[in-house]
């Protein structure tokens, strides 16, 4: 059997173990963290702020399969990711047993179905719109307008925000971001709403779409558990504080090539 590599990210963790006392569960909350024996770890690969999935080798990487790798070598289970390709039916399994830890934008919402660990990624103006190439708007007041109406993915964080912001026009849910595009891109919708790192991607799809110069909100990415599972959830969130004093974010955006694009959101009370 071959040996499975361990990621920099994991040995970088381990050696600042060393200098800093490492979040370490209880029997109970590696138990309630892992209840089958197994960390299970949904990932979602349409936002490549949380993962990515080549295309060759079907492996997934990235910011959260990074950290979750070291927080089920803390925990001493082994680790199993589970692929994403879109919010909805991840979300949907939320309350069904199939997943453990999972990263999503923190939305009140969402707090119905999940608790969070404290955000570990971050991004100000970040989530915003492209419209396409005959558009004239150039700020979010030129697309809130009455008879406008702006695609997001259903159940994802940019639709839910600016179902709660817009004060004109309206929002039009799609299955998945390729389906949300395509609304935007076929004309029966004047834009498309996600984070600007997708965005400036799918712009360069589209001569002449462009993203808008400011946004409607900012980012805030954070580990989730399953309701119920205080042990576990205590567990995550010292380890999620850890992991920004002791550079392990930012070690995990670097790997990702995200640097610039989010950053480690502050330790609390800072």
């Amino acid at each position: 059997m071959t040996a499975m590599r361990i990621p920099v990210i994991v040995l970088a963790a381990l050696v600042a173990g060393c200098a800093i006392d490492p979040a370490v569960p209880t029997t109970e909350g590696a138990h309630e963290l892992a209840p089958t024996g197994t960390l299970r770890v949904a990932v979602l690969t349409s936002n490549p702020l949380i993962g990515t999935k080549d295309a060759k080798t079907g492996a997934l990487s990235g910011t959260t399969v990074a950290m979750a790798r070291v927080i089920a070598l803390r925990a001493g289970v082994p680790v199993r990711m589970i692929e994403y390709p879109a919010i909805p039916q991840l979300m949907a399994h939320a309350t069904t047993g199939v997943w453990d830890l999972a990263v999503v934008a923190i939305d009140p919402a969402r707090r119905n179905v999940v608790d969070f660990a404290p955000a570990h990624l971050v991004a100000d103006g970040f989530l915003t719109v492209l419209v396409p190439p005959d558009s004239q708007a150039r700020v979010m007041a030129d697309v809130d307008q009455p008879g406008k109406r702006i695609a997001a993915v259903r159940g994802a964080a940019p639709l839910m925000i600016l179902d709660r912001t817009l004060k004109n026009a309206k929002t039009v849910a799609a299955d998945n971001e390729d389906a949300a595009f395509a609304l935007m891109r076929d004309g029966r919708a004047d834009g498309y709403a996600q984070n600007r790192f997708m965005l400036r991607a799918r712009a360069r799809t589209l001569a002449g779409s462009r993203v808008l110069d400011d946004a409607f909100a900012g980012l805030q990415l954070a580990f989730a558990l399953p309701r119920n599972r205080p042990r576990a959830l205590q567990f995550v969130s010292d380890f999620i504080e850890e992991a920004k004093e002791n550079g392990l974010i930012d070690s995990a955006i670097r790997d990702a090539g995200l640097s610039g694009e989010v950053r480690a959101a502050p330790l609390i009370g800072h």
